[in-house]
């Protein structure tokens, strides 16, 4: 992203093939939207849009905007993709404020919220635009301050597992805002710092299985405890710009 370490494209291949594998064998079909030219970053592609799916409401995605505005090229190809398939657009006029879609906007485990983060990249402004436009669908949308800028999305440092449990990194959130977890979601799963910054936080569950750059022992553990199984997926390669298995994947429902 800073163009400070080199990037082999052979083995990121490989391990981008690895992930749409990972996915496919736990039972989700694989869509790719094309490349384009000049915008390397669009392969973190949980960033540029939130999905709705809340019936009766019609499918629908709001575009985000990006607080780098190298990224901010990306958000319309992913718009026209979504438009092509029949999706609702909701734009929200987002002024000086930023969101950056699933990055800091993810859905309770059971459908019932979205969680939503700000502090670093999306704004408190952007996701209160958000929350309105939200409210006449009866989307709950809880609002969690990060405060450790090395964890400046919220799927770096939360990670929903089964309906009623989460895993997360403590340190990355405000006081209030851990109160707000533990309120809302009956078992909480901690990591400490070390296996936070291993991106153990950024995985995917999925289908019975959990995909993640890193399993630790407590990581391990909290899945045994959900009945999850773990799925190690190297994401080195993606890891130097700050973004593993979460980031490169969108859920359409």
């Amino acid at each position: 992203m800073r163009g400070l370490l080199p990037v082999d494209p052979v083995r990121a291949q490989h391990q981008w093939d690895a992930v749409c594998e990972a996915f496919r064998s736990a039972g989700f079909e694989v869509e790719l939207i094309d490349p384009v030219p000049e915008l390397e970053d669009m392969v973190f592609a949980a960033n540029p849009v939130f999905v709705g799916h809340q019936p009766p409401h019609a499918p629908f995605i709001v575009p985000g905007r990006m607080r780098y505005v190298s990224r901010r090229k990306e958000v319309r190809h992913y718009v026209d993709w979504f438009r092509a398939r029949g999706y609702k657009i909701v734009e929200l006029d987002l002024g000086d404020d930023f969101l950056e879609g699933h990055g800091d906007l993810i859905w309770d485990a059971d459908g019932s919220r979205v969680w939503a983060g700000h502090g670093f990249r999306s704004t408190s402004g952007g996701l209160e635009k958000f929350a309105a436009a939200m409210r006449p669908m009866d989307i709950s949308v809880v609002a969690l301050q990060l405060v450790d800028e090395h964890f400046y999305h919220l799927d770096a440092c939360f990670a929903p597992l089964r309906p009623g449990s989460v895993l997360i990194y403590p340190g990355a959130f405000s006081p209030e805002s851990l109160d707000l977890i533990r309120s809302h979601i009956p078992r909480v799963y901690e990591v400490d710092r070390e296996d936070a910054l291993k991106f153990a936080c950024n995985g995917v569950s999925a289908n019975g299985k959990f995909l993640t750059p890193s399993c630790t022992h407590c990581v391990r553990e909290a899945l045994a405890r959900e009945g999850l199984e773990p799925v190690v997926l190297d994401t080195s390669e993606f890891l130097k710009s700050g973004g593993s298995v979460c980031c490169l994947k969108l859920f359409f429902d």
